[in-house]
């Protein structure tokens, strides 16, 4: 009898990204493809290497928190030996900001979202940089399991510029403006969903995902559960 699959949710870090609300979302996925879920509100259980070696899929949505030493080299040696990692917005691409050692696992890194006004004429009410942008999916990447069917689509949310590398299987990308209220000379894409493989593990990263009206999104939904099944060991 094999056993049941076990997925780890791992959530905290600043509200504003609505860790509880958006993972909450997500559990009755977990339970219908047959996950046993454990949520953590702390990363402490990454230390539990006994535990850790058992789990299926790391789901985390962690935004702008810190970890220690051994809880992070605990993540990284799971999926480095088949344990998935999958998240996406704040929680996966800017968290633990002081270790390299993450940014290396998950590949990519915010660095802002860009504001869709000059500063003196924003609103200040946490929509300040809340843009339409399209993200597009990489024509050579169409066909694959986690964006396959999907067409562009537009979202009126913060645009994440991420900086990353060439090691990332990039499957849609994001292009940003370059309005003159800006330093920047020149729009930059940048990857918007990518996956990467890590040792054994697989981590997939959605950078859509700011709160739970983003997530609810068809398109980003759909990204995001296929993410978390790919990534899945």
């Amino acid at each position: 009898m094999s056993r049941k699959k076990r997925a780890l949710v791992v959530r905290g870090g600043w509200d504003g990204h609505q860790p509880v609300e958006t993972t909450d979302s997500f559990l009755p996925f977990l339970g219908e493809h047959g996950y046993d879920v454990r949520v953590e509100d702390e990363t402490r259980v990454y230390a539990d290497a006994e535990y850790m070696a058992g789990v299926d899929v790391v789901v985390q949505t962690n935004t702008m928190n810190t970890i220690a030493t051994d809880e992070l080299w605990g993540l990284i040696n799971a999926v480095r030996s088949g344990t998935g990692m999958a998240g996406w917005h704040g929680g996966i691409a800017d968290s633990y900001r002081n270790s390299s050692d993450y940014l290396h696992l998950v590949g990519g890194q915010f660095v802002t979202h860009p504001a869709k006004a000059p500063r003196d004429e924003l609103p200040g009410d946490g929509t300040d940089c809340f843009v339409r942008y399209t993200v597009d999916i990489v024509p050579d990447k169409a066909d694959h399991p986690i964006v396959a069917g999907i067409s562009d689509f537009e979202l009126t949310t913060e645009q994440y510029w991420v900086l990353s590398d060439e090691y990332n299987d990039v499957l849609a990308t994001t292009t940003i403006a370059a309005p003159d209220y800006h330093p920047w000379h020149r729009p930059v894409t940048c990857p918007a969903v990518w996956t990467r493989l890590w040792g054994q593990g697989r981590v997939f990263v959605s950078t859509p995902g700011h709160s739970l009206d983003v997530v609810d999104d068809p398109n980003v939904r759909t990204i995001i559960e296929r993410g978390i099944l790919w990534a899945s060991r």
